[in-house]
């Protein structure tokens, strides 16, 4: 019998009141998941539509034009003039066919990079979620792109890192996957793919690491290759022992993945233990004579900063450094016009107070020699050391008008130290201790404030902790230590800025023309000393260019100079460091032997090498037209540090004795410190995006210094 209406209504009343009505989280959680579900689906459908229609409509574009768009460019501190160009990507390129690549090089390529590639569709989702998450947290990146990604990234997308380029990236590899062929893929990613040392593909990569053909290569060849890809600066040997380490369990790593693909056999496997001979690394011959030092710096400034040498080679950086063409000029000039026959030489130029290198000389052809002789050599200090103990015995508060015993020879506990030609000065104060460069004058100050002291005082102008040589031994003064020419000009810097510190740095900008990177150099600096010990030190080096002192030649620049000449024991090696106001400059020469080790240079060669002739005049030569409308600036007056503690300041003592010949800037003494090599590098400036305003008083240079270089090995310091 059918229900009646009546009894159809009581029914679902009785059906409303016996269900439980929804309480608490329960009332607004569920609309909300069904309503949220139904939001994602709908996301999802309009998603999808978007990625098809994207797909549909998305044309496999042309290469893009490596050669051209991804030459890197270095500028002159103008930003316009060029100074040279960094141009690996541009010409060391070789295509080949897939079929001259032997297929063990082939499956040891796919078994470091893509072990799915014949069978994937072009993209891995695993790897695409890490992309997606590092893009958006900012971490760094990770690997899991598919070889037909990279192909993609590298053959016809910029560099950037970006979401929007990962998603046409993975649009693109799954199109290129549908429409070309996988023996095709492979082929044109392992002409494109970058191996360090500037080959791009692997007919490049093989003659550069191996000096062969593609088609000879053996199969722990192809894995070391196909290992060394992945991050050359990690892999490659000739980055150091640590890069050795890595590339021999990456190699170990890919030959064992060959194995569990069944590309090798374990018997095959087994003959393959050891890494197969890698040739060694030959440096990048940059522009022609002494730019390519300069080049060579910028790339290793750039390397400290976070960019790969790929990024430098491939990323179309338009590099503006604090080279400033006519000190640049100049140097060049002046080091070519009196360098003798077989000397070698350093020259850098530093802004005080800021850091930035005006001008570099490392040698005359950086396509002969990649040897830096500003940055990598090392060279025995001799008496352009002596004003560090002048910083530190004033910082004790000595006055520069303490006198000190300057006859020679004279005694020290069981040293005996000598003055140049065994002149006696009788009581002389530190002013005339620095222009004459007194040696037995300067140990006795350094026996009484302490050679720790001296050391300190080194330390804090700039000359590096890890200096060869560098100890706290008496005769540390007279200069036993070997800085780099760099470190030298550094230092003087810092007493040329009254006190400032700064680290000395080439790179002053630079912009990518194939992504968004920027780099603003600021310069880095520290106040090391007071202006009051800086004025008084300052005001006694200049004694070395008043009457009486080893380089008064210098007078002929018609503006303030201060200094210090510098000549070690037997002649090794001649300096001349000095300064103005606006500029500070170290010069130092040496003759390498065959092995590069620095010989004595003597007056029978014809050289009459002392700090107070040819590296003086260089001096001279440098500083003229570099100056040249720039305006002349006092130094700050001598402010008299203790000079309240002198008992009494009686005129100084005349020479006891006439000397026979222009005092030159040191002696011999009869202990020096040992050689130790020296493989610093220099911190490069921090990025930053603003620049501090010019200083007053400054020069009108147009700028505002081996990642600062390392030295690559050291050479015997003299004696």
């Amino acid at each position: 019998m059918a229900r009646s209406r009546h009894d159809g209504q009581a029914a679902t009343e009785k059906q409303r009141k016996d269900k439980p009505e929804r309480t608490g989280w329960r009332r607004w959680a569920i609309p909300t998941l069904k309503w949220g579900s139904l939001a994602i689906l709908a996301l999802f459908v309009i998603s999808a539509i978007g990625v098809t229609l994207a797909y549909a409509r998305m044309t496999i574009p042309k290469p893009n034009d490596l050669a051209s768009a991804q030459l890197s460019i270095v500028y002159y501190s103008d930003g316009t003039t060029e100074l040279d160009r960094i141009s690996a990507a541009e010409g060391n390129r070789e295509s080949v066919p897939l079929s001259q690549v032997p297929k063990h090089v082939q499956d040891a390529h796919l078994a470091a990079e893509d072990r799915t590639f014949w069978t994937n569709s072009g993209i891995s989702i695993p790897g695409i979620l890490r992309a997606v998450k590092t893009g958006i947290t900012g971490e760094a990146q990770v690997g899991g792109s598919t070889i037909t990604q990279q192909y993609v990234k590298n053959y016809f997308l910029t560099q950037d890192r970006t979401l929007s380029r990962k998603g046409r990236e993975i649009l693109l590899a799954v199109k290129i996957d549908n429409q070309m062929s996988k023996e095709q893929i492979l082929e044109d990613y392992l002409n494109t793919i970058y191996y360090g040392r500037g080959a791009y593909g692997i007919q490049s990569a093989a003659r550069t690491y191996f000096g062969k053909d593609v088609s000879e290569l053996t199969v722990g060849e192809g894995a070391v290759l196909a290992s060394i890809m992945n991050a050359p600066e990690r892999y490659d040997p000739a980055n150091g022992d640590e890069a050795l380490a890595n590339l021999e369990s990456r190699y170990s790593w890919v030959l064992d993945g060959m194995v569990s693909q069944g590309w090798l056999t374990a018997a095959e496997r087994a003959e393959w233990t050891e890494l197969p001979a890698i040739k060694p690394r030959k440096a990048n011959t940059y522009g022609s004579g002494p730019t390519g030092y300069i080049t060579a710096e910028v790339r290793k400034e750039l390397n400290a900063v976070g960019l790969s040498d790929k990024d430098i080679d491939q990323g179309g950086l338009r590099i503006t450094t604090t080279i400033d063409k006519k000190a640049q000029d100049a140097a060049v000039t002046a080091m070519k016009d009196n360098l003798p026959d077989k000397v070698e030489g350093g020259l850098v130029a530093i802004k005080p107070g800021d850091g930035a290198v005006v001008a570099m000389y490392g040698g005359a052809d950086y396509e002969k020699s990649q040897w830096n002789s500003a940055t990598q050599a090392i060279l025995q200090a001799g008496s352009n050391f002596k004003p560090f103990a002048l910083l530190a015995a004033v910082r004790d508060g000595v006055s520069t008008r303490t006198q000190f015993n300057g006859n020679s020879p004279e005694k020290f506990g069981d040293v005996t130290i000598n003055n140049f030609g065994h002149v006696s000065y009788g009581m002389v104060d530190m002013r005339r201790m620095v222009g004459r460069s007194i040696n037995t004058a300067f140990v006795a100050l350094n026996e009484q404030i302490g050679p720790a002291k001296t050391k300190q005082a080194a330390i804090d102008a700039g000359i590096p902790a890890d200096t060869a040589g560098l100890d706290a031994t008496l005769t540390n003064v007279l200069g036993t230590s070997s800085p780099h020419v760099i470190d030298m000009a550094s230092a003087y810097s810092t007493i040329a800025s009254q006190g400032v510190r700064s680290t000395p740095y080439l790179v002053k900008s630079a912009t990518s023309t194939t992504s968004g990177f920027t780099y603003l150099a600021k310069p880095e600096t520290k106040r090391a000393f007071d202006k009051d010990v800086t004025a008084d030190v300052t005001d006694a080096m200049t004694y070395t260019v008043k009457p009486g002192g080893t380089a008064t030649k210098l007078q002929g620049l018609n503006r303030p100079v201060a200094g210090k000449t510098g000549t070690s024991e037997e002649n090794r090696s001649v300096w001349f460091s000095g300064f103005v106001p606006q500029l500070a400059v170290s010069i130092g020469m040496y003759k390498p032997d065959a092995a590069g080790n620095p010989t004595t240079m003597t007056d029978a060669e014809g050289y009459n090498l002392t700090g107070g002739t040819i590296p003086a005049d260089i001096f001279m030569e440098f500083m003229q037209p570099t100056l040249e409308g720039v305006e002349v600036v006092p130094f700050p007056d001598r402010t008299g540090v203790g000079d309240d503690k002198v008992a009494s300041t009686p005129p100084v003592r005349p020479t006891t004795q006439t000397p026979t010949q222009t005092p030159t800037p040191t002696g011999t003494p009869t202990t020096t410190a040992p050689t130790a090599p020296s493989t610093r590098t220099v911190a490069p400036p921090k990025p930053t995006f603003t620049r501090p305003p010019t200083r007053t008083g400054r020069p009108t240079f147009t700028v505002p210094t081996p990642p600062r270089p390392e030295a690559r090995a050291s050479r015997t310091r003299a004696g």
